[in-house]
């Protein structure tokens, strides 16, 4: 019975240091800045970092000279059925949280173990918008136009696709409103690889300032105070 009793509390033990050096991680790591590339073209194409105070997306314009979101994941799939939308924002993340959880009162714990140990799938997020306005919460930031293709490669490789090469459409009632829809994803979420990490490499990809790591919207906005 001891000697049970103290595996017991080296498990806790090793359990509690994990968390204690994850903690460390996500509060120390996301202080190392990863520099904003330089160039020599104008930036002139306007991108967004949007975050709801835990979860972060990236905004983009539905249609540009580089890409028509609209060819991709169509805006007439919304409840809405509007195309006239000027701005998606699109966001990478657990697809328990997304479809499963409206509320974080309604998180169960089946659907944070699944998330945190990669053993769920994982889903974009599709939001529609007529204007996007600057705050402490959406920043705007200015590409080239070699940097938004490479944004929107990005984000592209990061859906599922079907046999056609065509994103893969979520039917559900789980939406948040009339403006979003959801599309299988690539990846699997994890307590190592969030949806902020997610858009953080977003902004790496594109040239831009970012943190060399993040778990938390904080290590991403930080940089772009």
């Amino acid at each position: 019975m001891k000697k049970f009793l103290l595996t017991v509390l080296k498990s806790i033990g090793v359990i509690l240091g994990i968390i204690v050096f994850y903690v460390i991680l996500v509060l120390l790591i996301p202080y190392i800045p990863v520099a904003k590339k330089p160039v020599a073209e104008r930036p002139d194409i306007a991108v967004y970092i949007l975050t709801n105070g835990m979860h972060t997306d990236v905004v983009m314009p539905v249609n540009s000279k580089i890409i028509n979101w609209n060819d991709e994941i169509p805006a007439g799939k919304t409840r809405s059925g509007r195309t006239d939308y000027r701005y998606i924002s699109i966001g990478w993340g657990d697809k328990g949280f997304y479809l499963d959880t409206p509320t974080w009162a309604e998180l169960k714990p089946s659907t944070a173990v699944k998330a945190a140990f990669w053993l769920s799938e994982s889903a974009m997020h599709c939001t529609y918008y007529d204007k996007m306005e600057e705050s402490e919460d959406c920043k705007k930031i200015m590409l080239t136009e070699k940097q938004y293709a490479a944004l929107a490669e990005f984000v592209k490789s990061k859906f599922d696709r079907d046999q056609n090469g065509k994103p893969i459409f979520v039917k559900t009632d789980a939406v948040y409103g009339k403006d979003d829809t959801f599309y299988d994803a690539q990846g699997s979420y994890s307590f190592l690889n969030t949806c902020n990490t997610w858009t953080n490499n977003a902004l790496k990809a594109a040239g831009q300032k970012a943190a060399l790591w993040t778990a938390t919207d904080f290590g991403i906005f930080q940089h772009y105070p």
